[in-house]
């Protein structure tokens, strides 16, 4: 019997195969993935009859290959899989793809992303039309007594299906690429998107042939000889780690296949095997990277697949946002990948799988917390920024987090939250019955005064990282009664409040006049100069920035939406201590003198504080070897 039949898409609105280029033209090699994905899928639907039993003939090795022919311009997808009769390609190729045709033009006329659109319709055959003036199906199906089909359109809403040649069961999709998108008939070029797209799925995917050095006996020296050997070229490894469970992976798998995804990174500390099966599906392997402190460098390094196919590296819905430093395979089929990525946060899949991730991060470092402190501590550098960005923006991972989040001091120890208030209530507890904490965020240039609080036996945090302020100000918020200062932000003995007071040696009228000769002496704008009776050993002149001040400053140079205080002038103490002997020496001196030994008192604090610079750093020089 021959078939032949010609007919016409019924489309009420308009041709459709302009609106797919149209739409999808800026993403247009994922034709490749959608033909490639369906040919898999035909291939493990054979091999599934096949096992249930509804298919008792030879079912074969499965394979699915791509071939380009740069004369004839075509790119051909092949598969061994179910293949299709005239009747079934009348369905799943007319009508299926079609019957939302209406619904699709209206509602994507302003898609801007293709994953948008392809699936959504069963559309990712037609992808084809983005690359091909023509496309053709050869096939030939499983079932007894067909015969084999051929289907040709070319972009119209014209089609035309007749007897076809293909003798052996599967489908063979030809696309007669256009003028447009000839950089598809390049080798190099579908590699890439093969290498991209189709590294892991679970068919094999044989492009061409490459050549290969077999072991070949050995030379008069008794060493290995090679000969070179035409091999297929199969791209994918068809049972990546994420498909397999745990128990039968060793460390070594683990890091082979970090190896594969970024060849040229540093080992990862740890990760986390992810499979679930409910209330969603969910497999995957999750990597910590060495993080150090760039980490806006480390996104987009986890790989969304479905079924094994890639899909996109912006996972930022799917994944929590301090999530988004990890490395690493996330594969679901339930998360609806051909709608608008608006409509993807609003899932409830989604978001099942964002908490779900977040416990098994939380859970993971918990667990190596507990198994063994001495590496957590020294995996702490790295992993330290990831945890308080976690906590900073994940109710639910801080709450898990703040019993394995560590603080260190200046001495190099690391406490836990509750081990550190623990370490520092009695003595650092002031008169309102807070507990204050003193950190530095740059130890070396904040030494002055990290030995100033030491001398009262006060610790010293250090928070350098560049999210600390916002952990700070998220710390202050949990941790009743405690407040977080700055070690420069006041002079030690008012860093925190007590009762007891040092006893003042100026009378009322030398405070004035020392107040005099040290606004004389400061020439800044925005120094405000305070008299305060400090240990003798102390400087005789501290500068500091008051810490709210500082932190709104600091948060509006990060972005932190504190504009109004980015914007105001910058505003400083000035600290004289009365009761040091440099005080009283300018007391007894007159003139000249009496306003270069305050200027020089005022300059070193300026130093201290990194704040003189320029002519005033020439001058100060300059006068410091007069003074010698």
């Amino acid at each position: 019997m021959s078939i032949q039949e010609k007919g016409n898409i019924s489309i009420h609105t308009e041709n459709i195969f302009p609106i797919i280029k149209k739409f999808l033209y800026s993403d247009n090699e994922i034709f490749l993935r959608e033909l490639v994905s369906n040919a898999v899928d035909a291939v493990q639907k054979i091999k599934r009859l096949g096992s249930l039993g509804q298919f008792n003939g030879e079912v074969g090795a499965p394979l699915v290959q791509v071939a380009v022919d740069k004369d004839a311009k075509t790119i051909t997808i092949s598969d061994n899989g179910l293949g299709m009769t005239a009747e079934e390609i009348k369905k799943y190729i007319n009508q299926v793809a079609f019957s939302g045709a209406s619904e699709f033009v209206e509602k994507f006329k302003d898609a801007k992303d293709a994953n948008e659109i392809i699936g959504k319709f069963g559309l990712g055959f037609y992808s084809a039309f983005m690359v091909a003036d023509l496309v053709e199906i050869q096939t030939l199906s499983y079932q007894d007594g067909a015969e084999p089909a051929r289907w040709v359109c070319d972009g119209s809403t014209e089609f035309e299906i007749t007897e076809g040649t293909k003798t052996t069961r599967g489908t063979d999709i030809i696309l007669h690429v256009n003028k447009d998108s000839e950089e598809f008939l390049e080798e190099s070029k579908l590699q890439e998107i093969l290498n991209k797209y189709a590294k892991f799925l679970p068919v094999p995917i044989k492009f061409g042939t490459k050549t290969e050095p077999v072991e070949d006996g050995v030379d008069e020296e008794g060493k290995a000889k090679y000969n070179d050997v035409e091999v297929d070229n199969i791209i994918n490894t068809t049972n990546p780690i994420w498909t397999k469970a745990p128990a039968d992976l060793s460390d070594e798998d683990y890091l082979n296949f970090y190896r594969e995804l970024y060849p040229f990174s540093e080992e990862p500390l740890f990760w986390i095997h992810l499979n679930v099966d409910y209330p969603f599906n969910l497999t995957g392997v999750l990597y910590f990277p060495k993080l150090k402190n760039d980490f806006e460098m480390q996104r987009n390094k986890i790989k969304l697949y479905s079924r094994q196919v890639f899909i996109t590296d912006e996972v930022k819905d799917i994944v929590p946002e301090f999530l988004m430093l990890l490395h690493g395979v996330i594969d679901s089929p339930d998360i609806p990948l051909n709608v608008s990525r608006s409509f993807l946060q609003a899932d409830s899949n989604v978001k099942k799988i964002n908490n779900y991730i977040t416990k098994k991060v939380a859970d993971k470092l918990s667990e190596l917390f507990a198994k063994d402190r001495k590496a957590y501590e020294d995996k702490w550098k790295d992993i330290g920024l990831f945890v308080k960005y976690g906590m900073i923006s994940e109710e639910k991972f801080y709450d898990k987090a703040k019993d394995f989040a560590l603080v260190g001091n200046t001495k190099n120890e690391l406490f836990t939250l509750p081990e550190y208030k623990e370490k520092v209530t009695a003595l650092q507890t002031d008169k309102n019955g807070n507990v204050v904490y003193l950190y530095t965020n740059d130890a070396a240039k904040q030494d002055a005064f990290i030995q100033s609080a030491n001398k009262k036996d006060y610790d010293v945090l250090v928070l350098d990282s560049p999210i600390d302020n916002h952990f700070i100000n998220q710390l202050e918020q949990k941790l009743e009664k405690t407040s977080i200062k700055r070690v420069d932000s006041s002079v030690a003995d008012k860093l925190i409040e007590k009762d007891e007071q040092n006893e003042h040696v100026l009378n009322e009228d030398q405070v004035k006049e020392v107040t005099a000769i040290f606004e004389k002496a400061i020439t800044k704008p925005g120094m405000q100069v305070e008299i305060v009776a400090l240990h003798p050993d102390e400087l005789p002149v501290t500068i500091t920035m008051d810490e709210f001040m500082r932190r709104m400053k600091d948060m509006a140079a990060m972005g932190g939406g504190m504009n109004f205080y980015g914007q105001m002038p910058d505003s400083y103490k000035v600290a004289i201590n009365g009761n040091h002997k440099l005080v009283s020496k300018i007391l007894n001196t007159e003139g000249e003198e009496q306003q270069n030994l305050a200027k020089q008192a005022v300059d070193l604090a300026l130093l201290a504080q990194g704040m003189l610079t320029g002519a005033e750093l020439t001058a100060f020089v300059s006068r410091s070897v007069e003074l010698i």
